[in-house]
């Protein structure tokens, strides 16, 4: 494929020849004999975005879930409206996601039985770390005597009783491809493989762990990271408080590091830990759309004198903490260009900024989803030896910048083939 007329961030106006690599960048390039080529019309041409912690099968059963958050629903009574018009799947269950406590308070299986109809129902928190099941459900796990229906999505002595099948990922993935989306990489526990993409897909398990506040162990999980290490495999570990941010931070001093170790999250960063985290030197894989998505809630159930510490971005890169952004899918929303825009912008849904002093600008934005799989925090190059992946868009640099809006995603090349036009 050539591409003509690619404007670069930079402003410089190319021609890019391109396979699965990127073959030649010049001022001007002939066409070769039956050479696809593409004309960019001087709008600008990146590396595909790679989102660097999604959940692709999850996400993909998302899209015909029914969502149950704050956003969708109005209390319990509109909660049990929308379960209510549900229809159940093949394997006979309704999944519904997105549940806050907003919505209709602590949920356990008593209340969730006053909410649903007389089939299996699971509803998963909006954390993704917990799942609530009816007593219908219940029943079908032969978990009756379960005392209150709360079980935790890492769980498998319950999930692998499921009968389900894996969810079709071609409208997922499609999805992903008109967001100029080359690369995910699946940040799913205990994941074996990803197939049906037409993204390039990289998987963090067996190295992913999920800390929880009420089993921090510091020796245990100094032991697990460092048989990872002997083994030659990075971790990830998946730090949403800011306890558990200090125990992954001890563990990863104690343990010693790998060069690839990543803290996913960091919702909660407080600022003793910036400098620790800086020396550490591990990526820190962080999403800033839940500003944008849940920044009202958090204004609510997150402390005023600890919301500083709330998805924090320019400080940590002020310290030289290598940072890569991600939207979680489908704990967030896919879109990581709305992603952008709140690691710009920080307001809440209601417009309200929430942390302004943690706002990037545009381009940094764009660059941090512009890193690889292994090395997330540093971004890829329009540049012979890179990767076949673009994005065209269909604006210039500076308007591109300043929309930061995945309408203007007008072609996604992946191996040097198209795989969306607009």
């Amino acid at each position: 494929m050539l591409i003509q007329g690619a404007s670069l961030l930079d402003g410089k106006v190319v021609d890019i020849r391109l396979g699965e690599q990127i073959e030649q960048v010049a001022e001007r390039l002939r066409p070769r004999p039956r050479e696809h080529v593409l004309d960019a019309g001087f709008g600008t041409v990146i590396p595909g975005l790679h989102d660097h912690h999604l959940h692709v099968y999850s996400a993909a059963a998302a899209l015909n879930s029914v969502r149950v958050g704050p956003q969708d629903v109005r209390g319990a009574d509109g909660m049990a409206r929308a379960l209510a018009r549900a229809v159940p799947g093949a394997d006979g269950w309704i999944r519904a996601v997105g549940y806050h406590d907003a919505v209709a308070g602590p949920l356990d299986r008593d209340l969730l039985d006053t909410l649903t109809p007389p089939v299996p129902v699971r509803v998963q928190h909006r954390s993704g770390v917990m799942w609530t099941l009816n007593s219908a459900g219940l029943a079908a796990l032969g978990l009756a005597d379960h005392p209150d229906g709360r079980l935790r999505s890492a769980d498998r002595t319950w999930s692998d009783a499921l009968e389900r099948t894996q969810p079709t990922l071609d409208e997922f993935s499609a999805r992903l491809a008109a967001y100029g989306v080359t690369g995910v990489t699946d940040a799913t526990p205990d994941l074996d493989a990803t197939i049906g993409m037409r993204q390039r897909v990289h998987v963090l398990a067996p190295g992913k762990r999920i800390l929880h506040d009420d089993a921090l162990d510091l020796d245990a999980l100094t032991a697990w990271v460092g048989e990872k290490h002997a083994d030659g495999v990075p971790v990830a570990l998946h730090c949403v408080t800011a306890a558990q941010l200090v125990v992954a931070i001890a563990a990863l001093q104690a343990a010693g590091r790998h060069p690839g170790d990543r803290i996913e999250h960091a919702a909660m960063v407080p600022a003793d830990c910036i400098a620790d985290l800086a020396v550490l030197g591990a990526t820190v894989v962080t999403q800033p759309n839940f500003i944008a998505e849940r920044g009202d809630q958090y204004r609510t159930d997150v402390p005023a004198s600890e919301q500083d510490q709330l998805w924090r971005l320019a400080s940590l890169l002020r310290a030289g903490v290598p940072v890569a952004l991600s939207t979680d899918a489908p704990f967030g929303d896919s879109d990581p260009w709305a992603a952008m825009r709140a690691a710009v912008h920080r307001r809440s849904p209601a417009g309200r900024a929430l942390n302004k002093a943690e706002c990037v600008d545009a381009r940094t934005a764009l660059t941090l989803f512009l890193g690889s799989a292994t090395q997330p925090s540093r971004p890829r190059t329009i540049a012979p030896g890179q990767p076949g992946d673009v994005c065209v868009l269909s604006a210039p640099p500076r308007e591109a910048l300043d929309q930061l809006d995945a309408d203007l995603v007008a072609v996604t090349v992946i191996d040097g083939a198209t795989v969306f036009t607009r």
